[in-house]
């Protein structure tokens, strides 16, 4: 069984938003309710969340706000809910980070459909982040393990030596390779 998650509801009109609610109740999950996107933002800062369902227009901050804010300070998988279909507002949503859009009405089957795949495509985001930044990590380390032991060849050592050199200290200084290339080349 799928776990029990916490979704965001931010939906102003309250028959939709009521509505919502009972669907994923009955697919097990818990609705936190907001009628508008300072609700929404409130919830999403006090309470953790697992996902969030938003309405593109809401008063006080609209559902694009919302997910941009959302992206940038609490992230989280997110679907944009809209009575809406024109090209522009899709194309808005598409430049966010979020993992789907349903166009109203929303019935139960395409919520139990949605969830799965924007949790899935969001992991995929957080993933492909998270190996990127490690890549990014890892080409850094190796310039500057390049340019360590090019300093230390200048002073005659072999590049096999000036590697063994950099190995070395820092094993001796509990230190990664990029600590002890970072001392090589400031001292």
């Amino acid at each position: 069984m799928p776990r029990r998650l916490k979704i965001l509801v931010a939906e102003d009109d309250p028959v939709i938003r009521l509505g919502l609610k009972s669907y994923l109740a009955h697919l097990g999950h818990d609705a936190f309710l907001a009628a508008n996107g300072r609700e929404a933002l409130n919830l999403v800062r006090s309470t953790a969340l697992d996902m969030a369902l938003l309405d593109i227009q809401m008063p006080m901050t609209d559902g694009l706000e919302a997910a941009k804010t959302i992206a940038r300070k609490y992230p989280m998988p997110m679907i944009i809910i809209t009575a809406y279909s024109e090209k522009d507002l899709i194309e808005k949503a598409a430049q966010l980070p979020i993992q789907g859009y349903l166009i109203k009405p929303v019935n139960e089957r395409d919520l139990a459909a949605a969830i799965p795949i924007a949790l899935a495509r969001y992991e995929e985001t957080q993933a492909l982040t998270r190996e990127k930044a490690e890549l990014e990590e890892s080409l850094e380390t190796r310039k500057l393990v390049d340019r360590a032991k090019g300093k230390l060849m200048q002073g005659g050592l072999s590049e096999e030596d000036a590697y063994l050199t950099i190995q070395r200290q820092a094993r001796e200084g509990r230190m990664t390779m990029k600590q002890a290339a970072e001392a090589i080349l400031s001292a």
